[in-house]
C-alpha cells in the first residue's frame, strides 16, 4: 500500500549502518512536518544506497514523499516504519535544479529484517 505525504523537512538524522542475515545495510531518517492547520511532525526512513538521496535535502525544503507503511512484531511489542520510496521536492529552500529524488520502486524494496531498538519506556504520555 503505497502512501503520500507533503511536509517540511525539519531534521535529516545521521545514517545508520548494520549487519543483518543478508549482509550489511544502511538507512537514514528524515522528519518532516505536515502543512495542514494542525502540523503532525512525521518520521520516514530511506535505506541502501538511496540514502544519499537526503544529503541533496536541507532543512525547511517542502517536498512530497511517497512511502509504504509496514509494521513488524518484537518480543510482544509493535513497531511501524514508513519506507520513503520517492521524495519530490515541491518548493522551499532546495537549490537543486532537479526536483524529483526517486528514491526506488516498491517493488524493487529489499530491505533486511532486522530487529528493532527497544526502547525504555519513560515517556510522560
Amino acid at each position: 500500500m503505497a502512501m503520500e505525504i507533503t511536509g517540511k523537512v525539519l531534521q535529516i538524522m545521521q545514517p545508520v549502518t548494520g549487519e543483518g542475515k543478508n549482509g550489511s545495510w544502511k538507512k537514514q531518517e528524515f522528519v518532516i512536518e505536515t502543512l495542514d492547520q494542525y502540523p503532525k511532525k512525521v518520521i520516514l526512513q530511506v535505506w541502501g544506497d538511496k540514502v544519499s538521496v537526503l544529503q541533496s535535502l536541507k532543512p525547511g525544503t517542502e517536498v512530497k514523499a511517497s512511502f509504504n507503511p509496514e509494521s513488524r512484531e518484537y518480543n510482544g511489542r509493535w513497531y511501524t516504519d514508513l519506507r520513503a520510496w520517492r521524495v519530490d521536492v515541491t518548493g522551499g529552500s532546495s537549490s537543486s535544479s532537479d526536483n524529483a529524488y526517486p528514491v526506488s520502486a516498491p517493488q524493487d524494496f529489499d530491505a533486511p529484517s532486522v530487529p528493532p531498538v527497544e526502547f525504555k519506556d519513560d515517556l510522560p504520555f
